[in-house]
């Protein structure tokens, strides 16, 4: 098993970075497992106790570590070639040294290209070691040892192969082999044949797993904890879902509701899990994931913990656009039977499920054209009536057909695109979605349904009661599912669990987490009194000891961006008590912030690499933006592609850089103001909010 818990029950700073994102002296274009060890041994120096990486399964091509196409495999990018015994040979240092030459100088590594490079000189060098590898593939050979070792790696090889085989292309799209037995599995894996080629990627992980045990130990040694990123989805795309389906929901899109940041809500694509069917066989692909990051990590962060208590998740039939349509899992559901007793036919039932289309607004939509004559309004009109919906008697009110399943099959449609503009949007405008034959849910924005506002005022206060019922029944599931399902991940590992609770955060993950002994994260940015004027911070000593504090996160702007382009100065500059502080962030500043956020009460205070970099003015990029790891809902070669600005042995000389960080360390916790008497003391776990 990992560090042993006590280790990671002292108060520490932290540093947070995608292992990507290091510069050492053996680097091929991106940062490797090897160069942990000399970052581990800077971070001591700094007096660092915690270093925090982005998760590092493989993601394949795809530059987003959130994407992985294994809970379990690392991801070959990682792999240090020039430190491989078959790599030994001055043909293959050679050819890895042209290779690095080539990468070194870019400020942001290309995930494409490195991961490309990398693979091509994989396979030559294995093609020239293939005999030997085989061999030691048979009994008592060490990399037979690894594999009875390491199980899951049978999956991922044949499914790494028929992937390669198939252009990248994700197994829904394969010509053979979309679905498998765990018998045809086997079998493919024991195929003659095809063994040299399962064995190369068998062979790569065995080079990982040894690579990032020699890290994490070195880590270890040097008295810092490592905290692994554990996201709780799983790509679509992966061997995961391929070779278990039934572990998931794979007709469900996991994702996030609408919020003032995307009011169209967030659609992943990753599937949900079926619970029931991991029950069954005791969560012991649960347990064998944990077990797996347990040889590495001492903590690890359970990304959107919320999704163990509920997930958001709409059907694959609509668009991944949004997730407008979406719904709670669990969720106890409103029912036909509800509505009828409480007044509502079969006819007004139908009036609030399913949206209705006046045949006035198609014509509507296409007089906005312009360009369109009488005639052709009226042929466009009746394309959309012959080909998306049915009347309704003889009434101008017309309803989707049946075989219209969600937006994908609208979309799919030949119609002018100013009609289908409008039937995309009118899917949409129902107060109910009955997602199971008499099951239904409040869709996010109901009240500005026609449904809804066709309603009296004692149908809509019948609606409002039955809803907020179903909430109350609902959020005590949701405690239920999720004090389950963690207590279940904390019993199976001596890693510290620490949650990414931010969202709209039920009442109930707050207290699951402190009853488990979970750590909760607080971002100071977001973490404030939301209801009260102003919106203040919540004072820095107020912050629970089980939590990570944090000023930035990866899907945030740096420190230095939101000073400069986004905080609102008065207030932050007021809670931090230097109402004089400059617009331009510069290492003064820096220093201010960061030790105010160092003082908090978390047991953890932690800080991307760019924050602590500005306490240097030697590491200021011109543009603050390019110093971002991601930016949401953005997909380009730029995110999730950030490297350090300089190599590890560069900023250990830099000793403007050092002193500063490692005064962060010696930050005493900030005390807490008293309370006069009478004055109540705010309750501050469910104010978290992104």
């Amino acid at each position: 098993m990992g560090t042993a818990q006590q280790d990671t029950e002292r108060r520490l700073i932290g540093v947070v970075l995608p292992v990507g994102a290091l510069r050492g002296a053996g680097s091929m274009g991106v940062g490797e497992f090897p160069d942990l060890i000399a970052f581990g041994h800077l971070c001591k120096k700094m007096r660092v106790g915690l270093i925090q990486i982005l998760p590092v399964n493989d993601t394949g091509y795809e530059s987003s570590p959130y994407s992985a196409l294994t809970a379990f495999a690392l991801h070959p990018i990682y792999l240090r070639i020039a430190d491989m015994p078959e790599a030994q040979d001055p043909q293959w240092q050679k050819r890895i040294a042209a290779i690095t030459l080539r990468f070194e100088h870019e400020a942001r590594f290309n995930h494409y290209e490195v991961m490309k490079a990398k693979l091509e000189l994989l396979h030559e060098i294995f093609a020239a070691n293939e005999a030997a590898i085989c061999a030691s593939a048979q009994d008592g050979g060490g990399l037979a040892a690894w594999i009875a070792a390491n199980a899951w790696v049978k999956e991922y090889a044949v499914y790494r192969r028929l992937k390669q085989a198939n252009q990248e292309r994700s197994w829904r799209e394969w010509d053979t082999t979309r679905t498998v037995t765990h018998a045809e599995l086997a079998a493919l894996w024991d195929d003659a044949d095809l063994k040299a080629e399962h064995l190369f990627w068998t062979w790569i992980q065995k080079a990982l797993d040894e690579q990032f045990s020699a890290a994490a130990a070195s880590l270890k040694s040097d008295g810092i904890v490592l905290e692994g990123d554990l996201p709780i989805l799983i790509n679509d795309d992966s061997c995961d879902a391929w070779a278990h389906p039934d572990y998931f929901h794979l007709e469900l899109s996991a994702g996030a509701p609408p919020d003032m940041y995307s009011p169209e809500g967030q659609n992943w694509g990753f599937p949900t899990y079926n619970w029931d069917a991991l029950e069954k066989e005791n969560y012991v692909w649960w347990r064998d994931r944990l077990k797996v990051a347990a040889k590495y990590y001492a903590a690890y962060r359970i990304d959107h913990v919320l999704g163990f208590f509920r997930i958001w998740a709409t059907a694959r039939t609509e668009k991944d656009t949004n997730s407008l349509l979406g719904r709670y899992i669990p969720y106890t559901a409103i029912t036909k039977q509800d509505l009828v007793m409480r007044g509502f036919d079969a006819d007004r039932i139908r009036w609030l499920s399913y949206p209705h289309v006046p045949t006035s607004e198609v014509l509507d939509s296409l007089k906005h054209d312009g360009c369109l004559s009488k005639d052709d309004i009226q042929y466009e009109a009746n394309r959309a009536f012959t080909l998306a919906l049915d009347r309704i008697d003889n009434e101008e009110l017309w309803l989707f057909k049946d075989s219209i399943k969600g937006e994908r099959d609208i979309d799919a449609l030949q119609l002018h695109p100013a009609v289908k503009k409008y039937l995309l949007d009118v899917w949409k405008n129902r107060l109910f979605l009955q997602y199971e034959d008499g099951h239904y849910f409040p869709t996010w924005k109901y009240r500005e349904s026609r449904a809804y506002q066709s309603l009296s005022d004692s149908e809509r206060e019948a609606i409002e009661q039955l809803l907020a019922e179903k909430k109350c029944e609902s959020e005590k599931a949701w405690e239920k599912l999720g004090e389950k399902l963690l207590s279940i991940l904390a019993e199976s590992s001596e890693m510290l669990p620490c949650a990414e609770d931010l969202g709209e955060v039920p009442d109930c993950v707050p207290r699951v987490l402190t009853k488990l002994r979970i750590l909760g994260l607080r971002v100071v940015r977001w973490y404030r009194w939301w209801d009260k004027e102003g919106q203040p911070y919540i004072p820095l000593e107020d912050y629970p000891e089980l939590s990570v504090c944090t000023p930035a996160v990866h899907d945030s702007s740096t420190l230095r961006e939101w000073w400069e382009r986004e905080a609102e100065k008065e207030v932050l500059t007021n809670f931090i008590g230097q109402p004089f502080l400059p617009p331009v962030y510069n290492p003064g500043v820096a220093k201010i912030i960061l030790h105010q956020v160092a003082g908090a009460a978390s047991r953890f205070r932690v800080f991307q690499i760019q924050d602590l970099l500005h306490l240097s003015q030697k590491w200021y990029a011109q543009d603050p933006a390019t110093e971002r790891i991601n930016v949401p809902g953005t997909y380009n070669s730029f995110n999730w592609t950030y490297r350090l600005p300089a190599t590890i042995d560069e900023l250990a000389k830099d000793e403007i850089f050092v002193k500063g960080v490692e005064e962060l360390a010696t930050i005493p916790p900030l005390e807490k103001k008293k309370v006069a008497i009478g004055e109540k003391n705010e309750d501050t776990n469910t104010t978290s909010r992104v």
